[in-house]
């Protein structure tokens, strides 16, 4: 039975769309069971029937033709119930219905399995035989492990037009979205235009050649073409981009001049195999690094290495450059979709980026956010092979994608798009203004960055200040670990922008599933393994480097603010300040201008809430970074698709930790700040506002909106607000309630579709 399902599920997975897969399937289950009937019924919310849609053993003129209206007979007993139903004698069932116009007779045994996704029915699976039969255990699990891979599929066809497939006319059927995550906020109509990486790395073989100096010198060439490529692209976003967001293509232009990668490739050269193979392996041991990392945002540069990896490639294969017309409004669809690709595309023609991997930390999300297209990111679902040209409606906000979108659908989201422009009319007018509520209280409101792209659109949203600056990006893209002076000049790069605005920077935080190349760490649980303060702790050598490099680069300025990452226990702190103070004295003594900064941990370990009331004394301030915090607290990884509709800061347990956090750290005199989406969510920031929070940090383009609701709430009535929402029980009433809350004071345009 096992060797039956893996050749079944081998075909299906081959097939070229729905309608080919479900004639597969019953046509293989009836043969694998010997059942007289094997068919599928698929939901059909438009109709709120069971349609039946494959059959091998009924009339096959029925199919599309014939339904169970919900309620109606045996199919629908195994939706309500979601769970098989097996009769070795299905007439006497009172729930029994006979269905002259397929053919049938009287069948008797009856085995119907659901077929369901992420929690949702779609459809029934049903295996009938004319004798009575009680068909075996083995059998029910059979039908049930070709349900579960059959369930995918479907919801990819109910995602993108019902679930008669990818037809091209589906006017009349009520579109349902895919759900990825937000990568740029907006909302963007057009026609869906497939991009594909121009140069398949992996597909590149071990070549042996014997002209060494011949092909080092080819490979360079190559390189040297690539970074040309580079420098055109980068020109040809000519004044759609600031000086500061140029530093994404800088970015490129510095992986594409790093010795490591121009050295490696060259070793592996001269140890024999040919210049395309030895790029394959050193962009596979550089991208490698990246791939295990837990930090989304470290993650998505290995995307941007294997670009890089690509386009030397196709000089070295002197690919042609797609010279592919756009349509007027085009949106870029592809399982990864680099920054340098969406150069590629006229400005005045692109109106969304659309990709299967990635998160709001990519590079393309990055840029897309700069220039003001919409993005979705990580449509794990996506079928990316058959969309293309098909109109589609980018939610950036939501993080959803439609499908060929029903009239009433587009007509929804051309109304939410005018209410969108109304209310960046609106936002813009506050930007200039500080963060402060109808009672006069002042709430700072703070940026997330970790690029220097990063800062120039901190500014322009009105961010007060950098509320976190991640330092990992310099010491990933070297095969060293960089120096003291190569450090510093970076950090003061940001401090100076800001100066004398504060810049909270967060020191080291890899380790453990962030594995940096020349500094392996192999780990059976990376997670919960070797990583942020624990390292630098281990390694003060590291650490005290860093604070170096920092506390130089604050000299004069003044706006520096030091956060430790990841403290789960009291000592770990005690050692970290010892580190640091003896770093401060160690500079007095050279004779650095230096001053010691106000430090701050972060607080996004569960065992860190427990001892906050002795934490809170040691340090400056705190930050809850409510990513992490919820993640830890919820058991739910935010980067996986099969678990992401259970992953939100509002649920009562992570709302309930919150308030421990801050009321403790108030008694003990201790300013408490809030990083992470939460910040950046303007229903939360009510609550964290009825909390006592210090400080939001957010994502610049999420500030506006919190600005407004600061503008809108007192304290005292986001006091009102966290009380009753500390009564709720569940995370979709808390959100329910919010919405609500935001409509009545008249800022329902912030309460957007899909949230």
């Amino acid at each position: 039975m096992l060797a039956t399902l893996r050749r079944i599920v081998q075909e299906v997975n081959a097939a070229r769309d729905l309608e080919q897969a479900l004639t597969i399937i019953v046509t293989r289950v009836k043969q694998a069971i010997k059942v007289d009937v094997c068919t599928v019924y698929l939901f059909d919310p438009a109709q709120d029937a069971y349609i039946l849609m494959a059959t091998d053993g009924l009339n096959p003129e029925s199919i599309g033709r014939v339904s169970l209206a919900r309620g109606e007979g045996l199919v629908s007993v195994v939706g309500e119930t979601e769970e098989p139903l097996n009769l070795d004698d299905a007439p006497i069932h009172p729930r029994y219905r006979f269905i002259a116009e397929t053919g049938e007779v009287y069948y008797h045994g009856f085995l119907g399995v659901p077929i369901i996704h992420h929690r949702r029915v779609m459809g029934v699976l049903v295996a009938r035989q004319y004798d009575k039969r009680r068909f075996h255990d083995d059998e029910v699990a059979f039908l049930l492990t070709i349900a579960a891979q059959l369930s995918g599929a479907i919801a990819l066809a109910a995602a993108s037009g019902g679930i008669r497939g990818f037809a091209a006319d589906q006017e009349g059927v009520e579109s349902r979205p895919i759900v990825g995550l937000p990568g740029a906020p907006g909302i963007g109509f057009g026609a869906a235009v497939v991009i594909y990486p121009p140069a398949d790395l992996s597909a590149i073989p071990d070549r042996q050649i014997s002209d060494v100096e011949g092909e080092v010198a080819v490979f360079q060439a190559a390189l040297e073409a690539a970074r040309g490529d580079i420098r055109a692209l980068e020109h040809r976003m000519g004044d759609s981009l600031t000086a500061e967001d140029h530093a994404l293509f800088n970015a490129y232009t510095l992986m594409l001049s790093s010795p490591s990668l121009e050295n490696q490739t060259i070793e592996r050269i001269r140890a024999g195999n040919w210049a395309a193979g030895a790029l394959r392996d050193t962009i596979a041991e550089h991208t490698r690094v990246f791939d295990l990392m837990e930090d989304a945002y470290l993650r998505e540069r290995a995307e941007d290495v294997r670009d890089v990896g690509r386009r030397i490639l196709a000089r070295l294969e002197n690919t042609p450059r797609d010279e592919r017309k756009y349509p007027e409004r085009a949106v870029l669809v592809g399982d990864e979709i680099t920054a340098s690709m969406l150069a590629e595309v006229p400005l005045d023609r692109l109106a969304g980026v659309v990709t299967v991997r990635g998160s709001g930390s990519s590079h393309v999300a990055i840029l897309a956010r700069s220039l003001g297209i919409p993005a979705v990111v990580g449509l794990s679902e996506l079928p990316v092979g058959r969309i293309d040209g098909r109109e589609l409606i980018v939610d950036g906000d939501s993080g959803t994608l439609f499908i060929s979108p029903s009239a009433k659908v587009r007509e929804e989201y051309l109304l939410l798009a005018r209410e969108e422009e109304r209310l960046a009319a609106g936002l813009a007018e506050l930007r200039d203004l500080p963060a402060i509520t109808p009672d006069g209280i002042h709430i700072p409101l703070y940026a997330n960055a970790g690029l220097l792209s990063d800062i120039n659109p901190s500014l322009h949203q009105g961010a007060e200040g950098i509320g976190l600056y991640r330092t990992e990006f310099p010491f990933m893209i070297r095969n060293r670990f960089p120096s003291e002076e190569e450090q510093r000049q970076i950090y003061r790069q940001v401090l100076e922008a800001y100066a004398p605005l504060p810049v909270t920077v967060r020191t080291l935080d890899v380790g453990g599933d962030k594995m940096l190349s020349y500094f392996p760490i192999h780990e059976e649980n990376p997670f919960l393994g070797w990583r942020g303060i624990r390292i630098t702790l281990d390694h003060p050598e590291i650490f005290s480097v860093q604070l170096r490099a920092i506390l130089r680069a604050s000299i004069g300025l003044g706006n520096l603010r030091l956060l430790l990452p990841m403290i789960s226990d009291v000592g770990e702190v005690d050692q970290a300040l010892r580190i640091v103070r003896r770093v401060h004295q160690e500079l007095c003594g050279q004779g650095e201008a230096v001053t010691m900064p106000e430090i701050g941990i972060m607080i996004e370990v569960p065992s860190a809430i427990y001892q906050i009331d002795s934490l809170a004394p040691r340090v400056d301030f705190l930050s809850i970074g409510t990513n992490d915090l919820t993640q830890y607290m919820l058991a739910v990884d935010r980067n996986n698709a099969r678990v992401a509709s259970l992953y939100d800061s509002l649920h009562p347990a992570v709302l309930r930790a919150m308030m421990q956090v801050v009321v403790t750290a108030q008694r003990c005199g201790r300013a408490v700040g809030v990083c992470g989406e939460m910040a950046g969510d303007p229903a939360s920031a009510i609550l964290l506002l009825g909390m006592g929070v210090s400080n939001l940090s957010a994502s610049v383009t999420s500030l506006p909106r919190v600005k407004w609701v600061i503008h809108n709430f007192s304290i005292g009535r986001a006091r009102d607000i966290l009380d009753e929402v500390l009564a709720l029980e569940d995370t979709r009433s808390i959100r329910r309630h919010l919405d609500g809350i935001l409509q009545q004071a008249g800022l329902g345009s912030l309460v957007r579709a899909g949230r």
